[in-house]
């Protein structure tokens, strides 16, 4: 039997994007997954118990290689998509809301994968329809500094000002995007439009 203290996942809740898994699914203690775990408890100071500390915000250098961790780990496509979602919303601190969308096999739309953020009404939109739905058919990079100013825009949240959609290719065919929501306006330059080509890349790796 293997004693784990308490303190050691506490922290990672309270100070890093992570949740439980950044131990038990990684390579980190991977033995442990095949022996039984006894959790032992002991009392943190007052200081350790900040559950309202802001997340740490990380530049894209620094997130390249995060990405990379989550999509090799061994646990569904979905899982590490959302892992991926979670990781920017988490670090980057002008996306409010990040998702993937896909082609829904062979219709002409697009189906909601995987997300982090606020529930959407949004998980099926048709190819034409709104900012992903523009993407779906341009097979182009969509930046959005203000989503009031745009005539083709599916509203979401009051509180989004901006958006950015960027396609994901295999094989050279646009089969999905990644989508993201900001409640700051005009935030997105071209270092958001490479690192999120980037994150696509490697996702295209593992479909």
């Amino acid at each position: 039997i293997v004693n784990i203290p308490f303190e050691i996942f506490f922290f990672d809740i309270v100070n890093s994007y992570g949740y439980l898994r950044c131990y038990l699914n990684t390579v980190i203690f991977p033995s442990l997954l095949r022996r039984p775990l006894r959790f032992t408890y002991r009392k943190l100071s007052v200081y350790s118990l900040n559950l309202s500390a802001k997340p740490c915000v990380m530049n894209f250098k620094e997130l390249r290689p995060r990405v990379e961790n989550i999509l090799a780990e061994k646990i569904s496509i979905e899982a590490r998509l959302t892992g991926i979602c979670e990781l920017l919303k988490e670090h980057v601190s002008y996306y409010d809301w990040v998702g993937f969308y896909f082609k829904n096999g062979d219709k002409e739309e697009l189906k909601l994968k995987a997300f982090a953020g606020e529930p959407t009404d949004h998980t099926i939109i048709p190819f034409g329809k709104g900012i992903c739905g523009q993407v779906a058919v341009s097979n182009k990079n969509f930046v959005v500094p203000d989503v009031k100013a745009q005539n083709n825009y599916i509203a979401c949240s009051i509180y989004v000002k901006a958006e950015i959609v960027i396609p994901l290719f295999v094989n050279g065919e646009n089969i999905g995007q990644i989508d993201i929501d900001s409640h700051t306006p005009d935030p997105f330059t071209e270092e958001d439009e490479q690192f999120l080509e980037f994150v696509n890349a490697r996702v295209a790796e593992i479909l």
